[in-house]
């Protein structure tokens, strides 16, 4: 699955040179006698990326095993923004579910802009989609999910406030969950690197309120290398060992998480 989602990055990143953007049409100052191309509004951006494992609001998506990743984003210079992205996952098959699961893509659009100077805000809708023919384990559903979002920022720090819409993953009797996050970024003076902070708090909604809810903290740092973003960081939850998040195998996908990761935009 690794290999064929690799292959479907590089595909993309293949044809989106070749869309047409926009028409951007020579024209003429007359005036200064000048021949300007205007700037594009539109603009499509791709990143592929690896991670020692991928963590998803605190819990590993992938057993603690590796996760090939990335996507494609469009964005106008108005503020409007859309975009499709890939990993390989194993949680659903993890817990019970019979099978093929092993590939998560979300697609998502929104609106996001700045005011004041130093504020920015973001609006928007995801889907996690999980590919795949596979029955879900007893006592759950398909994992698809559907979450509206809100965002503000000021300089570095960052509050995000993210809504279900019905069922919430494999749990159905759970819309109106949600989870709050602040997230900081921080430069460290000239060196290049970026501290980065992150709180956030997953709250259930139905009969996996009690069982399910929980707090996550994360620390890492990165660095732009040539183009390649290198980051480090430690994630931990206070999810009870044993409880919701152990898999069939006894494996604590909640348990305090180290990874290392490479991501490349173009």
């Amino acid at each position: 699955m690794k290999t064929k989602l690799l292959n479907s990055l590089m595909l993309a990143v293949l044809v989106v040179p070749s869309m047409a953007i926009a028409a951007d049409v020579e024209t003429t100052d007359h005036k200064a006698g000048e021949h300007v191309i205007p700037a594009s509004a539109h603009t499509v951006t791709a990143n592929v990326g690896f991670t020692t494992d991928y963590i998803f609001r605190g819990i590993s998506q992938t057993s603690g095993n590796p996760a090939v990743q990335g996507g494609v984003d469009y964005s106008h210079s108005i503020g409007l923004y859309a975009g499709v992205w890939g990993s390989n996952v194993s949680w659903i098959t993890d817990f019970g579910a019979t099978g093929s699961a092993s590939m998560e893509l979300d697609t998502y659009f929104g609106f996001r802009n700045s005011f004041a100077e130093d504020f920015t805000y973001d609006v928007g809708f995801v889907r996690y989609n999980y590919l795949g023919t596979y029955t879900p384990a007893a006592g759950t559903v398909k994992a698809d999910t559907d979450e509206i979002y809100g965002a503000i920022g000021y300089k570095w720090l960052t509050a995000k406030y993210s809504y279900g819409l019905g069922k919430f993953l494999t749990v159905s009797d759970a819309k109106g969950t949600n989870y709050f996050e602040v997230n900081a970024s921080v430069p460290v003076g000239d060196t290049g690197l970026t501290f980065g902070a992150h709180v956030g708090k997953q709250t259930y909604k139905g009969a996996a309120a009690v069982t399910a809810t929980y707090t996550d903290y994360k620390v890492g740092v990165s660095k732009d290398i040539g183009g390649y973003v290198v980051g480090l960081a430690y994630t931990d939850t206070n999810a009870p060992a044993g409880g919701f998040y152990t898999t069939l195998a006894a494996k604590d996908l909640a348990r305090g998480t180290a990874a290392l990761s490479v991501t490349h935009a173009f």
